[in-house]
């Protein structure tokens, strides 16, 4: 009987733990995410790109090609299963690789994959979507930046990727795509969380200079920052 209750007090006292734990978590992600990192004082507006949310996952948007550099040079259109040529917009976004792989919807996740997502126990990949045009709205923001901040944004993205022995993009070969217009790489890091799919982004807005949140693991933390434009 003993031995029971003491059990019984140590299971209690664990998901107490782990309510306590989510708790701060939470409460740390809602107040980090509403501090702001300011924009860059710039005189130019080169190039617009854009952040865009599907309601949980944050993508960095920008133009196939521009004077810097074509996109689609690595980033193939023959990596679709559409194969269209014709988009003027790729959007990035990072995230676990068992997430984008193995869940098309939420219906499909598993406890195995939750699991090793959350503690950096998987791999990670790279979702790539072409567009042909951006509509700006609550879940779409534009935003404009110079040349100098648009190649340290790109610096940022290539270097997110894997690359193989000859420098070029690592596609992934598998029939989990979302659609005919998007295609997965290869990618570095892992997905805990403490760097999701959002810290991502968030970090992308960082490396070019442009307001973000202080940390967030939400896209709602990125669209907090732009709500007020």
């Amino acid at each position: 009987m003993k031995t029971a209750l003491t059990l019984l007090k140590a299971a209690g006292l664990a998901v107490l733990s782990l309510i306590c734990l989510l708790g701060i978590y939470l409460l740390a992600a809602y107040v980090l995410s509403r501090m702001s990192v300011d924009k860059e004082n710039q005189t130019q507006n080169d190039v617009s790109v854009y952040i865009l949310t599907n309601g949980v996952h944050t993508d960095l948007v920008v133009p196939i090609k521009t004077d810097q550099l074509d996109w689609s040079q690595e980033v193939k259109f023959a990596n679709t299963t559409g194969k269209d040529t014709t988009f003027n917009y790729v959007a990035f976004g990072w995230g676990d690789k068992g997430f984008y792989l193995e869940t098309p919807t939420w219906a499909d996740l598993k406890a195995s994959t939750a699991f090793k997502a959350a503690f950096a126990l998987s791999t990670s990949a790279i979702h790539a979507t072409f567009y042909k045009h951006m509509k700006e709205g609550p879940d779409c923001v534009k935003i404009d930046i110079s040349k100098d901040q648009y190649a340290r944004l790109v610096k940022y993205i290539q270097e997110s990727f894997t690359t193989d022995a000859q420098g070029h993009l690592m596609p992934i070969r598998t029939n989990a795509n979302y659609g005919s217009t998007d295609a997965f790489y290869e990618a570095k890091g892992s997905y805990h969380l403490f760097h999701t799919c959002n810290t991502w982004a968030n970090n992308g807005l960082k490396s070019c200079g442009q307001k973000a949140s202080l940390w967030t693991p939400f896209d709602t933390g990125i669209f907090y920052q732009y709500a007020s434009r």
